[in-house]
């Protein structure tokens, strides 16, 4: 009986890819409550934390999308397939790089290899050569000072998981948003552009931006 059902307008193709890109962003501006003994965690802890409910909600939507209309034919049905698709394997990856990188701030903050520094050493532990100490002014110290003893760390250790934490957030951050903004073009293509024949080229009427630009991150690895 699903078989039989028309194949799903245009409109609502765009939507479900739009929707999808809405979901997607929305983890970029997610805040979550960090304690201050974790505050190297802070950048990533939004992501983190939001990252898997979007997967898993992306993921119902693509099956009642399948459901709805199984194994689409339409050219607008494919190109929103494999769009889809993409951008839930992409967004799933890249969650899985993010928990592999806070699991290894987190081993290494868990598992320190000398005891915390007393109080009075502390601005040497920061700078451990003169160029280091150039790259943080007075204000800047302290505060590291201040938010390293919340975290019975080292100043050292914490400027290096907080970076760590930094670099994570960015990738995230570049992922999401590459993810996002491939699904909105693909929905302005659908919508307005699409053809009655799904063409393979390096033009618009080609394949979804997001499979694109997944095949020439294949081929960069490479």
């Amino acid at each position: 009986m699903t078989a039989n059902r028309a194949p799903m307008a245009r409109s609502e193709l765009a939507d479900l890819l739009t929707d999808a890109a809405q979901s997607v962003s929305g983890i970029l501006t997610t805040e979550y409550p960090t304690a201050i003994s974790r505050s190297y965690l802070h950048p990533v802890l939004g992501a983190l934390s939001a990252g898997p409910q979007v997967v898993c909600e992306l993921n119902d939507r693509l099956e009642g999308f399948v459901a709805e209309e199984p194994l689409p034919t339409t050219p607008a049905g494919l190109f929103t397939l494999a769009s889809y698709a993409s951008a839930l394997g992409w967004l799933t990856e890249s969650l899985a790089e993010l928990t592999t990188s806070v699991d290894q701030i987190c081993t290494h903050v868990g598992i320190p290899t000398h005891p915390p520094a007393p109080a009075s050493p502390a601005p040497a532990d920061v700078a451990r050569d003169g160029e280091s100490e150039l790259a943080f002014s007075r204000v800047e110290l302290a505060a590291i000072h201040t938010a390293a003893e919340a975290a019975g760390l080292p100043p050292g250790d914490y400027v290096e998981v907080l970076s760590e934490s930094l670099l994570a957030a960015s990738r995230i951050t570049d992922a999401c948003m590459e993810i996002s903004s491939g699904l909105l073009d693909d929905a302005s293509y659908v919508l307005g552009e699409a053809t009655d024949h799904v063409r393979i080229g390096d033009g618009p009427d080609s394949l979804p931006t997001l499979v694109r630009s997944l095949l020439a991150r294949m081929e960069a690895a490479e």
